[in-house]
């Protein structure tokens, strides 16, 4: 399938989400399979988000995709900073030529509403509650917020609850925006962007370097 949803954030920043409905051979005849995978879904969704990266920049340099000990890919000239995420049948990838970037994309399910305590102190569960949407959803769009606030971040050991936090969070054009911040070896304060569609929630941030 073609993007499901694309976004030209800035001249030097796109994000995009596929939904996968495609078999192995259709991705490996474009992209390569880096990472010794044995899943096949997990695999499947590997190359998906490789895929997309070709999608949005033609010219990003896949064959130099590093890991870090946090798991996090990146290139190591900083060509380009980028971000992907997984879920379902569905693969998202924010990159961006100048700006330093984080992606998430969740599919709702009852196991948030179970472990909201964990990720969010009761002041977030009271501004999350005042969403104009039903409460699985408003919980995932929380979770996907601190999750590409994570992903942004970059170098793991993240306590959702202690060094995360959403001081606000209204409708804007992006369906939501949460004033947030970071709180580790510094504060940085950050602006994510979230929305619901296809029954998903994403939500993507970038900041300068």
């Amino acid at each position: 399938m073609p993007l499901v949803y694309q976004q030209n954030i800035n001249s030097c920043t796109k994000l995009g989400v596929w939904h996968i409905a495609e078999d192995e051979d259709f991705f490996l005849g474009k992209v390569i399979l880096q990472n010794s995978i044995t899943h096949p879904h997990k695999r499947l969704q590997h190359l998906a988000g490789r895929y997309v990266l070709k999608q949005l920049f033609p010219d990003f340099p896949l064959e130099l995709i590093r890991i870090a000990g946090t798991r996090k890919p990146f290139l190591q000239d900083e060509q380009y900073h980028f971000s992907i995420s997984h879920c379902g049948e569905y693969a998202a990838v924010i990159a961006s030529s100048r700006n330093r970037v984080g992606v998430d994309i969740e599919v709702p399910q009852e196991k948030i509403e179970r472990i909201q305590h964990k990720f969010l102190t009761q002041s977030e569960l009271n501004k999350i509650g005042a969403l104009s949407t039903d409460r699985r959803q408003a919980l995932t769009i929380a979770w996907s917020i601190k999750e590409a606030m994570f992903k942004w971040y970059g170098s793991g050991k993240v306590d959702f609850r202690g060094h995360m936090t959403i001081h606000d969070i209204e409708p804007n054009d992006f369906a939501f925006v949460a004033n947030c911040s970071f709180n580790k070896e510094e504060v940085w304060p950050l602006k994510v962007h979230a929305l619901m569609f296809n029954g998903i929630s994403l939500a993507f941030l970038i900041t300068e370097k």
